[in-house]
């Protein structure tokens, strides 16, 4: 059934809200903030879509999810065969629901956006892959016949699993290598209980466990067996280096070897895949935030998960130091609205110049410099730059460094063959994410840098579709 409301009809909808708990209780706990749509308001957020003859959300979609299908089938009531349509492209449809930066990919493209506000695409994706989860009927792609042929993957996070739902579809025998003690990458260890549960991507990963895809945790290629060595001694016809951009990056301060003070990968690590939120269940080794001062140095996404997972934690002052302007803060619209709701305090043009410890070597403050913008950088933003004379001490107890991540270096300090950037990134031709060692390829952020959860996939998409030419052509 087509929608029965003429466009200038559906142009006078509004964008319907997104239930949430209320500020002050979510702050409190660890359990998802935003609800999810009731099936009226589902109704009504899929009756905006125009039905667009060449809809752009197509093309602003690293995975090519097919969106206006998807919404007629939204519209129509059928939540299982939208859910099923979107599996045909996006194999985590119910983790990209909750974190995928929608508002600058296919929500961005959409011709309603600048006029009316974009249709929730998010919000939908998000609720048809809930009601398919808590209806038990999942619509798993079909798997084509077997080819004999043997895919490992390095890393468990976006790329990998993306590659690997597609690669499996395609009758490939595909293994995930998984450094951790639980399949995820990122989406375990970095995205907070709040944002993204860990249910929610279990479930994901139990559905490809149950297309067939194998998993093997507790293995760091690199260490504990080589890229030579699964190309050769383990039989694999090709490999994809999906292990992302996992090694921090620090201010380079004084006092940055305190107590107290922390990586994000390190304290988001703890705080989820170590299960610190579920404090004393789980008597996770991190340091006590009750009743502390507390800061996170950075602006982007891992940033905000960070403070708002030390808030929940119990900490008394929850600062965000950043040195440019909101404006200028590369994380999402809707976390930086959050945080701000929960209490976090943005202290906006600062920057930490020096950690001041006590004389048993903890953190007890962070001296800091007011800046102003100055001229665009290389990034296009405005250029921070000091104020000289405006140095303060701030008291902090705990201090977490959230300023970017650069290459994880294990596969490419054992595997020489394979050629690198700037960086230690692996080069890759970007149309067929080919390295130079003939049978593997990369793809995700240990090619491009850090990026969204989506791009990897998207990525991920791209490697598996190489992959499936070089297995079945044998053409390098």
């Amino acid at each position: 059934m087509a929608n029965p409301l003429k466009p200038a009809e559906r142009t006078k909808i509004p964008r319907q809200h997104m239930p949430e708990q209320e500020a002050g209780a979510r702050s409190q706990n660890f359990k998802e903030v935003n609800l999810g749509l009731s099936f009226d308001l589902a109704k009504s957020e899929a009756a905006r879509c125009l039905a667009c003859a060449s809809p752009k959300c197509v093309d602003g979609c690293p995975v090519g999810v097919k969106v206006k299908e998807f919404v007629e089938l939204v519209i129509d009531g059928k939540y299982l065969e939208a859910a099923a349509k979107i599996r045909e492209d996006n194999i985590l449809p119910a983790v990209t629901g909750r974190v995928c930066p929608q508002e600058e990919q296919c929500e961005g493209a959409c011709v309603m956006a600048k006029k009316f506000g974009a249709v929730g695409i998010g919000y939908l994706e998000r609720f048809v892959a809930d009601y398919e989860r808590q209806s038990g009927q999942v619509g798993l792609p079909a798997i084509a016949p077997a080819t004999g042929k043997k895919v490992a993957i390095i890393g468990s996070g976006p790329a990998g699993l993306s590659a690997a739902g597609d690669l499996i579809q395609r009758g490939h025998a595909v293994t995930v290598f998984e450094a951790l003690h639980d399949v995820g990458g990122v989406l375990i260890y970095g995205i907070p209980e709040f944002r993204l549960p860990k249910d929610i991507v279990s479930n994901e990963v139990e559905n490809m466990r149950r297309m067939g895809v194998q998993f093997e945790t507790d293995v760091v290629v690199g260490q504990t067996v080589t890229v030579d060595e699964l190309l050769n001694e383990e039989g694999f016809n090709a490999v994809l280096v999906a292990t992302g951009a996992g090694l921090p990056q620090f201010l380079g301060v004084p006092g940055e070897n305190l107590c107290g003070v922390y990586s994000a990968n390190e304290f988001l690590t703890r705080v989820n895949l170590m299960k610190a939120y579920r404090f004393p269940e789980y008597d996770a080794p991190i340091y006590d935030c009750r009743g502390k001062n507390c800061a996170v140095i950075g602006g982007g996404n891992t940033a905000m998960d960070a403070i708002r997972s030390a808030k929940r934690l119990g900490a008394k002052n929850a600062y965000i130091i950043y040195r440019r302007s909101e404006a200028e803060m590369p994380a999402r619209i809707e976390e930086i609205k959050h945080a701000k709701e929960e209490g976090i305090q943005l202290l906006l043009l600062n920057n930490p110049v020096e950690f001041i410890g006590d004389e048993k070597g903890w953190l007890r403050a962070a001296r800091c410099i007011k800046m102003e913008l100055g001229p665009a950088d290389s990034s296009g933003r405005c250029r921070p730059v000091p104020i000289k004379g405006s140095e303060y001490e701030l008291p902090l107890d705990v201090a977490i460094i959230a300023v970017g991540t650069s290459s994880n270096p294990l596969v490419q300090s054992t595997t020489p063959d394979i050629k690198t950037r700037k960086g230690g990134y692996i080069e890759a031709n970007s149309d067929t994410l080919k390295t130079s060692k003939l049978g593997v390829f990369a793809a995700g952020d240990i090619v491009t840098g850090a990026a969204t959860v989506i791009l990897a996939m998207g990525a991920g998409r791209k490697a598996a579709k190489a992959i499936n030419d070089y297995l079945l052509t044998g053409q390098w």
